[in-house]
């Protein structure tokens, strides 16, 4: 499988539990993680590994908003992005791609030189930024994305994109943004699209993506917030209404940084869609229950 973890990359990973090194033991195929476990060298907590995907979650933590959303995401994978596509410039009159170019632009791709970058993509969906972020990149400089979702389905219909091999450097497991598993400050630049305001708990999740970000690289979220100038019609109104059923304040999380949080930026990038970029100088550390 194409999008798979590699043996190398287990390197990146780190426990869920104790924050410490894990190792890879199982079958593998063509240097890729195939089926087996990923287990801790210090608290031996284990995760498995099955056709390809490694699930680096728990999930007895999936609950309230985290599993019906889920649920949802599992439901219509083969639908999201036609979808999306389709709504985009019909309900909020701006194309989906420029709505994109927004906020990737937040990222400052255009910046990143020399050894090969790490990206991270928390709620990666079914890829649609994968081939911006691609474009985004200075002629040369090689990156290596990373995607992950707890929507097994939504991960599916990204790796059918990905089959073809045009992007052997995308990385996808299944994680939860409450609790990434990786080591603090792995990730020159971290994007999270249409999924933080649904989290059962935002302001941990937003600790999360600072945590595994370099100190300094730009943090960009995005998701739904109905911007306080646009007048939207009846149909709009309860449309936006609709997609934020899960929310009864879909809003800018500006209130949920983390302390220290720099360089702060939120706007709106659609009707429909604000992006909130910030900065961590010294970093972030985890968060425990």
């Amino acid at each position: 499988m194409p999008s798979g973890l590699e043996v190398g990359d287990v390197a990146l990973l780190a426990c869920l539990a104790c924050g410490a090194a894990v190792a890879f033991q199982g079958q593998h195929e063509a240097g890729r993680l195939e089926s087996g476990h990923l287990r801790c060298g210090s608290c031996g907590e284990a995760w498995d590994v099955q056709g390809g995907l490694a699930r680096l979650y728990r999930e007895d933590a999936v609950r309230g908003t985290d599993r019906l959303m889920r649920v949802i995401y599992d439901g219509l994978p083969a639908l999201h992005d036609p979808l999306t596509t389709v709504l985009t410039p019909l309900l909020q009159s701006v194309s989906e791609a420029r709505m994109r170019g927004r906020y990737l632009r937040r990222l400052e791709l255009g910046a990143l030189t020399g050894a090969p970058a790490r990206i991270l993509e928390v709620g990666v969906g079914a890829g649609a930024n994968l081939p911006l972020v691609r474009r985004g990149l200075p002629p040369g400089v090689a990156a290596e994305v990373w995607g992950v979702d707890l929507s097994e389905g939504m991960l599916g219909q990204c790796q059918r994109r990905l089959r073809n091999g045009a992007f052997p450097e995308v990385r996808l497991l299944m994680a939860d943004g409450h609790a990434l598993p990786f080591a603090s400050g792995t990730f020159d630049r971290v994007l999270s699209v249409g999924g933080i305001g649904g989290y059962r708990d935002p302001a941990r999740a937003l600790s999360e993506l600072a945590r595994v970000a370099k100190p300094g690289t730009p943090v960009v979220v995005v998701d739904e917030q109905m911007d306080p100038e646009f007048q939207p019609s009846l149909l709009q109104r309860a449309a936006f209404r609709a997609i934020t059923f899960y929310s009864r304040d879909p809003h800018c999380p500006t209130e949920l940084l983390p302390e220290g949080a720099t360089d702060v930026v939120a706007e709106q990038v659609s009707p429909f869609f604000y992006s909130l970029t910030f900065r961590m100088p010294g970093g972030a550390s985890r968060v425990t229950d």
